[in-house]
């Protein structure tokens, strides 16, 4: 059976960088400690344990892509949108909620540390790439879609989103990473 992925609509397409639409989204989301490659392993197993059961209704929850992550810091009001800033080396690592669920209808997590949060429709810029997780290979990626977005003038309003697809037992060149980064609509 396939796995779910965040629905999105493609406004431009350049080689291995798009310009996307996503529809709103909720997210199971926890923050943790460390650095990003190590983010991620340290925030999966609870999250995996939310969607397994471990939730008020004992519920299972399907298992989505992409898995994300973020840094997090301090939020500051701007007039629109709203930024962030990391801080501390602070990462949100997030699962994506199959579109079925509303914020009314998820069960609620037992882990305290795990928060349900609506993301609302948002414009990004992206870029795809295979190989393994690494940082690295995300700051070279990360570096790519800057200068791309630069030469596109497109405005950054927010923080790059690392999204991954595959489970980590994936062949490296058959994995699928991508970086988001918030764009503000024309």
């Amino acid at each position: 059976m396939a796995t779910e992925e965040a629905p999105y609509t493609v406004i431009k397409t350049d080689d291995i960088f798009e310009l996307r639409e996503y529809a709103p989204q909720v997210l199971a989301e926890i923050i943790v400690d460390g650095n990003l490659e190590s983010a991620g392993s340290k925030a999966f197993r609870p999250l995996f344990r939310y969607i397994s059961g471990d939730n008020k209704s004992r519920g299972k929850i399907a298992m989505t892509a992409p898995v994300s992550q973020e840094q997090r810091g301090e939020k500051i009001s701007m007039t629109a949108p709203v930024s962030q800033q990391s801080v501390q080396g602070k990462w949100a690592v997030s699962f994506m909620m199959p579109a079925t669920y509303t914020m009314e209808n998820l069960p609620t997590p037992d882990d305290p540390n795990i928060k349900l949060r609506q993301v609302p429709a948002r414009r990004v810029a992206a870029v795809r790439y295979s190989g393994f997780w690494s940082e690295k290979k995300f700051l070279q990626y990360k570096q790519e879609l800057d200068n791309w977005i630069t030469a596109n003038n497109l405005k950054v309003i927010g923080e790059p989103v690392w999204a991954r697809y595959n489970p980590p037992f994936t062949l490296w060149f058959l994995r699928r990473n991508e970086i988001l980064i918030p764009i503000a609509s024309e």
